[in-house]
């Protein structure tokens, strides 16, 4: 006779075969697991990232049948790299910024904000790429496929920015397998999709621009990409934080996720490459965006001086790295007595952290009275100068205001403010100085030991210091000191 603890389970070990057979699921983001299904992770927080965890089939793996390869393995000398180049898109700054051009078979997410230029952009290149393709293949067609608006807005567009071709196509779809069948049907050399968020596929649940839908349209067109040679660009949107919106597998499905970054109340816009694996990461374009198009612009340090006829209080010029481009941008400064008991600290273009930090040791250790100033600071033609190489130019410009005296005509100011008022030296100093002199700047403050060769572009003169109070003795004079 069978006793009653061998035929029923205890309390504790049903629960536990009960909770086994539950089935788990996982956060496709961050890996986080939960017993049930929920709409936000609760370890990143991210929305519909939560899917059922299937496990791994019980240790034994999924693909055991073996399928007959495509082509042969071959040594990697024998490989033809020629048909894997980069080809120009007509277009130097984006060409500069992906390292050549598009590569057959690359996909390209190009991320912005609304109303950056991202569709004028691309409709841009679609319309060199057919043109220039047509040239060596009259049959050769570019597809452009909107989710957003209809081919007659798109069609306006194209006409504004000059835009037209015979070779581009166009198509006004939502549905993925629509979309791949336009693919099959015109077989273009450049395939663009405006956007990745609003295109669904039929087959995976969820609406579009989630991030199963999302996955799904990446997958999809990243495989017909790689099968087909076919470089495509995807438009993506991006959250406030300015972050690609969706999964955060799209961005390392990809092989190229740029940035398109701009001031709404500025006309220039700058193409970032946050990654890319057919070039540079540090290389920036950078564009001008009018009401007849968008065009590149080789040389934009002239867009961020003020070019003022006479030396003004409180301005100082310095040299940014944007990527491996210097760029001349011009700071301004007002100091004026405040009536508040905690005076503004108000920035444009600047990091407000770094004038605070600036203002901070600029009173401490040079003895600049600001706690009963308001301080505004700002940047010339939109311009963000966010690098601590731009510290000493804010210190300069500042004291410039407040002593309302200018600075020497011809000068600018390179150099990273430490806490304890010491100038550090920054990266490029070559490239900023002659970045400078070709403008005819003629004096320039650095940090010591900036310069191995201890001197710097012909007709320059520039000054090594070793901290701020030193800078300011060179170039900024004392009430005292002015002239009569």
């Amino acid at each position: 006779m069978t006793s009653p603890a061998t035929t029923k389970q205890s309390p504790a070990r049903s629960a536990t075969a009960r909770r086994a057979e539950r089935p788990a699921y996982r956060c496709v983001e961050c890996g986080w697991t939960a017993a049930k299904w929920v709409g936000r992770c609760g370890e990143c927080q991210a929305w519909g990232s939560v899917a059922e965890d299937v496990g791994p089939g019980g240790g034994a793996p999924r693909t055991v049948a073996q399928l007959p390869t495509r082509a042969p393995a071959r040594a990697i000398g024998e490989i033809d790299v020629e048909a894997s180049r980069a080809r120009a898109t007509g277009i130097a700054e984006l060409d500069r910024v992906l390292g050549g051009g598009l590569v057959p078979g690359a996909v390209i997410l190009l991320a912005g904000e609304p109303g950056v230029g991202k569709s004028t952009l691309l409709l841009d290149v679609a319309a060199r790429v057919a043109r220039t393709s047509r040239r060596d293949d009259p049959a050769a067609r570019v597809l452009y496929v909107t989710g957003e608006e209809s081919t007659g807005q798109v069609r306006l567009r194209a006409e504004r920015v000059e835009a037209l071709d015979p070779g581009l196509y166009l198509a006004a779809e939502t549905d993925l397998a629509t979309v791949l069948g336009h693919v099959e049907q015109v077989d273009p050399v450049l395939l663009v999709l405006d956007s990745v968020q609003t295109i669904a596929s039929a087959q995976v649940d969820g609406s579009p621009g989630g991030v199963s839908q999302v996955r799904e349209v990446a997958a999809a067109l990243i495989a017909t990409a790689k099968e087909r040679d076919l470089p495509v660009v995807l438009v993506g949107h991006v959250t406030k934080d300015g972050s690609v919106a969706g999964p955060r597998t799209l961005e390392h499905l990809v092989d190229v996720v740029c940035q398109f970054e701009g001031d709404r109340h500025s006309r220039l816009r700058m193409l970032r490459a946050v990654k890319n694996r057919y070039g540079p990461t540090d290389e920036v374009g950078c564009f001008d965006l009018s009401e007849t198009g968008i065009v590149g612009v080789a040389d934009p340090s002239g867009l961020f001086l003020s070019h003022a006829p006479t030396q003004v209080p409180g301005t100082c010029v310095t040299i940014t790295l944007e990527g491996r481009r210097p760029l001349a941008a011009e700071v301004q400064a007002l100091v004026a007595p405040s009536a508040l008991s905690n005076p503004r600290r108000t920035t444009s273009g600047v990091d407000s952290s770094r004038l605070a930090m600036v203002l901070a040791v600029l009173q401490r250790r040079v003895g600049v009275r600001l706690a009963d100033q308001d301080v505004y600071v700002s940047t010339v033609g939109g311009a963000r100068v966010i690098e601590p190489a731009a510290d000493l130019a804010i210190a300069m410009a500042t004291v410039s205001a407040g002593q309302n005296l200018p600075l020497a005509p011809g000068l600018i100011a390179l150099g990273e403010v430490g806490l304890a008022g010491e100038i550090r030296q920054v990266a490029g100093v070559g490239r900023r100085l002659s970045e400078a002199a070709r403008w005819g700047f003629t004096r320039a403050v650095v940090p010591v030991g900036s310069l191995p060769s201890g001197t710097g572009p012909d007709g320059m003169q520039v000054l090594e210091v070793e901290d701020l109070a030193q800078a300011m003795a060179a170039c900024v004079r004392p009430r005292s000191a002015r002239d009569a």
